[in-house]
């Protein structure tokens, strides 16, 4: 088999190709209205490209088939993918490459109360934390990896929720402004992943350690790569979930920390309601004098 094969979908989906076109399309149109860096354009090409292979190519088949490729899959789309295109922070980008009627909808669609009070929770970082962590633990249940690995339509929702919740994650983790307008405190964000990363290490461990099979289903539908041993592509899907994602998230902790020392040099905002105040103030002090 060549390399080149190994892109050939296989599960073409229309719908995925569509997003991945427009996604592609945004920021190639925006990135024309904007003055955008070498290295940010070069990020978001490379985590949009890392998304498409572990999505829509023949590397989805031997995710269904051997554990190991199934975490390396989860570690792709869960952390590398949306670690790399988050830092190359597209918001602006994308939004510029939409059409002037589409952003002047959308600034009217996102000024609507049911519209802020769902943003209001998807983008709460507690939310989103539990959100990033729920995606990958979850999954890993025996019986729901069981289950999720025979129906097509679970198998599909499972990949994207652990897409979604880490394009999530790592927007809200390598947010570089103050808060506000920021919703997390540049503090929190490099604590995050010291939170985050625990209850996958210790799941990472738990698999990698296990003494008995713990999803049999592999070898039900037939393990592509028989030379590995059950115990042995167990071990190493536990600790591509250990290492490697541990190794990812105390990354984004020290970008996270980078945007926090920078921030500390800023000088401070006063509210305009403090500095009204004092405004005011000033002159009752002079009158009293």
């Amino acid at each position: 088999m060549s390399l080149i094969s190994l892109l050939d979908p296989w599960e073409p989906s229309f719908v995925l190709v569509a997003v991945f076109v427009a996604v592609a399309v945004l920021y190639a149109r925006g990135s024309r209205h904007i003055r955008v860096s070498f290295a940010r354009r070069g990020a978001f090409w490379i985590g949009l490209v890392l998304f498409y292979i572990a999505l829509h190519t023949r590397l989805d088949y031997y995710a269904e088939h051997q554990f190991f490729v199934h975490r390396l899959q989860h570690l792709v789309l869960h952390h590398l993918a949306p670690l790399i295109l988050m830092a190359s922070y597209p918001g602006s980008v994308l939004r510029a490459g939409l059409p002037l009627r589409w952003r002047s909808a959308l600034r009217r669609w996102q000024r609507l109360k049911p519209v802020r009070i769902v943003a209001a929770v998807l983008f709460n970082p507690a939310f989103i934390s539990i959100a990033f962590v729920v995606s990958v633990v979850f999954w890993l249940i025996p019986s729901v990896q069981f289950v999720a690995m025979l129906d097509w339509r679970i198998y599909t929702f499972m990949n994207w929720s652990v897409a979604v919740s880490g394009l999530l994650y790592w927007w809200m983790l390598l947010d570089h402004r103050p808060s506000p307008p920021s919703r997390t405190r540049p503090g929190l964000r490099v604590l995050s992943p010291v939170i985050t990363m625990t209850p996958q290490i210790l799941v990472g461990a738990i698999i990698t350690f296990s003494s008995h099979d713990l999803y049999p289903v592999f070898t039900l539908c037939g393990r592509a790569f028989t030379s590995v041993p059950p115990a042995l592509d167990q071990s190493l899907g536990g600790l591509i979930m250990w290492v490697p994602a541990g190794v990812l998230e105390a990354i984004g902790a020290m970008m996270a920390l980078r945007h926090v020392m920078r921030l500390s040099t800023l000088p401070s905002r006063v509210p305009p309601k403090a500095r009204r105040g004092g405004a005011r103030a000033k002159p009752a002090l002079q009158a009293g004098s």
